[in-house]
């Protein structure tokens, strides 16, 4: 039985259909990308592969091919989103226990509710756009078009984890709130977390 999730939502460009790594997509939309990097790596493992050696420099070449820069948000950027989450999860009353948001990824480990997951990961990232858009600060500004419609910062679709014993809890736990120390950031505490119970 399924008793959280582990959510990672990613920032624009971050993690290709063809990344070298592999991926969950079936097939590569973009003409430009399969070309510079070939078609999609569909992998069927529910653990991370973001470790896994692979060929840097076809990634980043893959990347030159994407339609906007990939999305890298500042700390003013990061700040609005995960303000713009922690609006979502007071309101909603969506049980997070663990977060912490990357230059290009947000990590949560997210409680069970009764809208399957997807949608309320489709929600985070509009609700964290959203925060972003008022501020004026969202990275993808410069490429609105002409009626002043801004790309979304997120690639489509999210990583879900799905953990169904209080182990995998721990683990997951640990990972995210030692993300950000790993990568010399400070540690992330957030009012709005909440422990995991039973």
């Amino acid at each position: 039985m399924v008793i959280a999730y582990h959510l990672i939502l990613t920032a624009y460009g971050f993690w290709l259909p063809n990344d070298p790594r592999g991926s969950w997509s079936t097939f590569v939309r973009s003409f430009a990308l399969y070309r510079a990097g070939g078609p999609a790596t569909k992998t069927e493992t529910p653990r991370s592969v973001a470790n896994v050696k692979h060929d840097r420099a076809a990634r980043e070449l893959a990347k030159t091919a994407l339609k906007y820069p990939p999305v890298t948000f500042n700390g003013e950027q990061a700040r609005e989103v995960m303000r713009g989450i922690g609006d979502y999860v007071e309101k909603n009353r969506r049980p997070v226990h663990a977060a912490a948001v990357m230059p290009d990824h947000v990590h949560l480990l997210a409680g069970c509710c009764e809208h399957d997951v997807e949608t309320v990961a489709d929600q985070l990232k509009e609700r964290a756009t959203t925060f972003l858009n008022r501020a004026g600060i969202n990275p993808m500004k410069p490429f609105a078009n002409r009626r002043g419609r801004i790309p979304t910062p997120w690639a489509r679709g999210q990583w879900v984890v799905y953990l169904n014993d209080v182990d995998d809890i721990d683990r997951v736990t640990g990972y995210i709130e030692s993300n950000p120390v790993k990568a010399g950031h400070k540690p992330q505490r957030y009012s709005w977390i909440v422990p995991f119970t039973e």
